[in-house]
């Protein structure tokens, strides 16, 4: 019995996952994707789970440590990763629009099977094309803004790359070359927003659009608006997009530094800063720079991550808008989670308590055993920042992020597994793995007596 729950559907994308890692890991310690020496199977499985996690933390240099056949698999993975982990989630997220229980792997079966409105291999093809498209605007404004820096293979290889909310670029900068280039900065913004908004959104804008194109030549032709998820998720990426921005400009900017920037360019800087902490994992800063305060504002960015059905990471823009919810609903004595138009429904808010509890646990467990394993037990004056900086690397790569303070190459053995496990958990989703988890686990036919509990 129990190896029929260790394959039903929920963990089929752990085990693809799994084995697309270890077959890129297999190919990337091989003599013909490096360039010089090969690099050791424990940095190409890290490499390898990076890239099909659309991470964007490297302990080698991508674009000097490998040959154009090695950067060439990272870019597969990124892309399958990419693609992969967007056409599960936006089936999930068809499923549950149509209210059937994740737990319920029959009924997930059956609906994708049976259901007439619903043809797989068309929504393949459309989600597919969509991805080729953008990545392919991207890909040409690239090259046509800076055809030396951006040649066709590096055009096509950072395009996606942003596309996919990956951070892996073949400059040894990063993009902080770029960081006084508006339309660079504007068209990778536009990349990151694109991937980390979600499959289903991205349609629903396509439509709305298309909908006020045709009631400017027809004004009798009929309106579409904008889901309630829709709405959500654009509403709360743009408030956390600028906010960010906002605070991240007060805790940079406010003293001297960085004189070599126009006011117009800090404010470029620290927009796409906000943008990349949404699982992008690009920089046009200097990360091991920025002040104290900058960077915990970016750790919270990077914890929540993106949307729901794209390739971002974390807990997700909307489960941070149920929690705000619950607790205004709370503070305020509503007995509802009131969101826009609607109420959540209360298993909604359990499982975004849930993904938030565990997903907390998880990181704050991660660094410990990080402390314990770089260095970071010594006494306080001694080892100065090594904790925010040891924080910032696992929020980083639990939300798939890709972002660091410098310390990615210098990780031990033990941090690298650490970090590894923490980038493919991060990636599918904790709630994914505790959904498989309790797959294992037979239902309680019984009831504890409760009684209530002295709080706060």
């Amino acid at each position: 019995m129990w190896h029929k729950k260790l394959f039903a559907p929920l963990a089929l994308p752990i085990h693809l996952f799994a084995g697309a890692i270890l077959c890129g890991a297999l190919l990337l310690c091989q003599p013909v994707s490096c360039q010089g020496r090969p690099i050791s199977f424990l940095d190409a499985l890290f490499t390898a789970t990076s890239a099909a996690c659309v991470t964007g933390l490297t302990v080698v240099d991508t674009g000097t440590a490998f040959t154009r056949f090695g950067q060439t698999v990272i870019l597969a993975l990124i892309q399958l990763g990419g693609l992969g982990i967007m056409t599960f989630s936006t089936l999930i997220f068809y499923l549950w629009r149509r209210r059937v229980s994740l737990a319920d792997h029959i009924a997930v079966g059956q609906s994708l099977l049976h259901d007439a409105a619903f043809h797989l291999g068309r929504f393949l093809v459309r989600m597919a094309a969509v991805t080729a498209f953008i990545e392919g605007v991207g890909a040409l404004a690239l090259y046509m803004l800076d055809p030396r820096g951006f040649a066709p293979y590096s055009a096509v290889f950072h395009s996606i790359s942003a596309f996919c909310n990956a951070g892996f670029g073949l400059f040894p900068d990063n993009l902080m070359g770029y960081a006084a280039s508006p339309w660079v900065n504007l068209v990778f913004m536009w990349l990151i927003v694109s991937g980390g908004l979600g499959f289903g959104v991205l349609i629903e804008g396509y439509r709305a659009a298309r909908s006020r194109l045709q009631r400017l030549a027809r004004p009798e032709a009929k309106r579409f608006r904008l889901s309630w998820h829709a709405r959500t998720v654009v509403g709360v990426s743009a408030f956390l997009v600028l906010a960010g921005a906002a605070m991240i400009f007060f805790g940079e900017f406010l003293g001297e530094r960085y004189p070599e920037l126009s006011a117009t360019d800090k404010v470029l800087a620290v927009l796409f800063q906000s943008v990349t902490c949404r699982t992008a994992g690009f920089n046009t800063l200097d990360i091991g720079r920025m002040a104290d305060a900058s960077l915990v504002i970016m750790v919270l960015l990077m914890f929540i991550g993106g949307s729901p059905g794209s390739c971002a990471g974390g807990i997700k823009t909307t489960t941070f808008r149920v929690l705000l919810a619950f607790g205004a609903s709370r503070v305020l004595g509503r007995r509802q989670a009131v969101v826009g138009r609607f109420a959540v429904d209360d298993d909604s808010i359990d499982r975004a308590v849930t993904l938030t509890v565990f997903a907390g646990v998880l990181v704050l467990g991660s660094v410990l055993l990080l402390c314990f394993t770089e260095g970071a037990v010594a006494p306080h004056v001694e080892s100065g920042g090594r904790f925010l900086e040891i924080l910032f690397e696992t929020v980083s790569a639990f939300g798939t992020v890709g972002l660091s303070t410098g310390i990615t190459p210098s990780l031990t053995p033990a941090g690298k597994i650490v970090i590894t496990l923490l980038m493919f958990v991060g990636r599918l989703g904790p709630i994914l793995f505790l959904s498989v988890v309790q797959g294992f686990q037979e239902p309680l036919r019984y009831r504890w007596p409760e009684q209530g509990m002295m709080i706060g």
